[in-house]
């Protein structure tokens, strides 16, 4: 037996997975936890150490040989992550996360002097916003300058990864792409905003050698076979961003398919040969983990509203689809907006869980539980026309994450989009995409199929296959979402 794994590094946890080539089949999965550093100014941080953890268990939990018998590695993690490393390849920091809102006064200094919001999206393709990468680094510049002295390097937490695994400092373009330092259209870093970040400082010299998708980060290292129990020299692939893998991971590599995923974020995207530059600035201009780009909607809040009010009713999470069908399409008047994390899409990074349109007769568990669920499909739906005015026009969106589990999810995503929702039964869209890019750089090198398009549709194989198609709600959520943006721009007047 010949394996492939892929790791995948999330907000919740890492897993691990092993994927038989011959068969072309998953024969084992593990995962860990992480914790969580919250604080109420909008921080979210990890200890990279936690993630090492994290993997060291997840591996621990597969047999010995099924361990041995891999032949490549594949990395997916969570974007926009700052690492910092002094000249000895020592974590310097906390790692501030995508989901840190936390750096909004260095997103517009940076974006200020740039030359403002349009000019910085025509020198480089993207307007730094909360979340991603740039912010954090002037952030630790502004306080904790006596770190920031120290570090040697920057990296994302797949490229921690890869390091940890490899000994080596690289990045690729997708990933890359979310740092808000890369021009994306010449796919060189973008000196304009480098220097943005720090005038007195090259830190030019901090970010490390870029490589295409199909190139290996390296090799797995003597210390990372013992650390992880798996082959000496095996090759480990450039790996990516976890939207950029899970692109890979449900098939989006060629033009005409989008995929949406439901998870602790909410994300959109879709596969381009060229540059997509949204102007408006609410689809990311991101590269691809596949060699082309990947225009992608990112909202901050999406199954979180939900979490939060299903705790707060005390209802199971076994219980939603039941409690949520009690209530009608609409939630009875109720809308919620729910930026509980601050928000990216809109820029929102001060932004508040709120719930609007209350009654003496709508507040019921059934409809503040339904609303929830409908408020992370709206955020998707003023995404979608952004796609649209770009010139996106999708006949189906492949959906993955966790909330693609619920059954009335799937209904109310189907209904809001009035686009035919489609769920395969792989449920490890960014571990499975890890491991066929590895694949594929293996492949590269040793010889076999280079063609990525024809390596997803071999590898990547659904029995299972469901549709569901918009159906009679579709004129009344038209009508919701109308009442949506009208409540978003009066609170955002608020929030800003």
């Amino acid at each position: 037996m010949k394996t492939l794994i892929g790791i995948d590094n999330g907000t919740q946890s890492t897993k691990v997975l092993f994927f038989d080539v011959e068969k072309k089949e998953i024969v084992a999965t593990a995962s860990a936890p992480h914790k969580l550093i919250s604080r109420e100014d909008g921080s979210r941080e990890q200890e990279a150490s936690w993630w090492i953890d994290a993997a060291v268990k997840a591996f621990n939990q597969i047999d010995d040989k099924i361990k041995k018998s891999a032949i490549a590695v594949g990395v997916s993690g969570q974007q926009h992550g700052f690492v910092p490393l002094d000249k000895d390849g020592k974590v310097l920091s906390p790692v501030k996360l995508w989901c840190d809102t936390s750096t909004g006064e260095q997103c517009n200094t940076i974006n200020s002097r740039v030359g403002g919001i349009d000019e910085i999206i025509s020198k480089a393709g993207n307007p730094v916003y909360a979340g991603y990468t740039a912010s954090k680094i002037l952030w630790l510049k502004e306080n904790h300058p006596d770190i920031y002295k120290k570090m040697a390097t920057i990296l994302l937490p797949h490229d921690y990864l890869n390091y940890v695994l490899t000994g080596n400092l690289v990045m690729e373009y997708g990933d890359a792409s979310g740092t808000a330092l890369l021009d994306v259209r010449k796919r060189v870093w973008s000196k304009e905003v480098v220097e943005a970040l720090d005038s007195d400082r090259d830190l030019m010299e901090a970010l490390p050698k870029l490589v295409e998708a199909h190139e290996p980060a390296g090799y797995v290292t003597k210390e990372a076979s013992k650390l992880f129990g798996i082959p000496q020299g095996i090759l480990v692939s450039s790996g990516g961003g976890d939207n950029m893998i899970a692109a890979i991971g449900t098939g989006v590599v060629s033009d005409g398919v989008m995929t949406m995923s439901l998870g602790t974020s909410g994300t959109l995207y879709g596969y381009s040969d060229k540059p997509v530059i949204d102007k408006d600035g609410n689809i990311a201009a991101f590269c691809s983990s596949t060699g082309g780009y990947l225009p992608l909607l990112c909202t901050m809040n999406c199954t979180v509203s939900t979490e939060i009010m299903r705790k707060l009713l005390s209802i199971e999470v076994s219980e939603i689809d039941d409690i949520a069908s009690q209530s009608e399409a609409g939630s009875g008047g109720l809308i919620t907006l729910p930026f509980f994390n601050g928000e990216r899409t809109p820029n929102l990074p001060n932004g508040k869980g709120t719930l609007v349109g209350m009654d003496m007769e709508n507040v019921t568990p059934s409809n503040i539980l339904r609303s929830s669920m409908e408020a992370a499909i709206l955020g998707m739906r003023y995404g979608l026309d952004s796609f649209k005015k770009l010139g996106f026009k999708p006949k189906e969106i492949i959906l993955t994450g966790g909330g693609s589990k619920s059954l009335v999810w799937r209904q109310i995503a189907a209904d809001i989009m009035n686009t035919t929702i489609v769920v395969t039964d792989n449920s490890e869209a960014g571990a499975l995409g890890a491991a066929i890019q590895a694949l594929w750089a293996l492949n590269h090198k040793e010889g076999g199929e280079k063609d990525i398009q024809k390596l997803v549709k071999d590898y990547l194989t659904s029995k299972n296959e469901l549709r569901y198609k918009p159906g009679i709600d579709v004129a009344k959520y038209n009508e919701v979402y109308k009442n949506y943006i009208k409540y978003l721009e009066t609170l955002s007047v608020v929030f800003k």
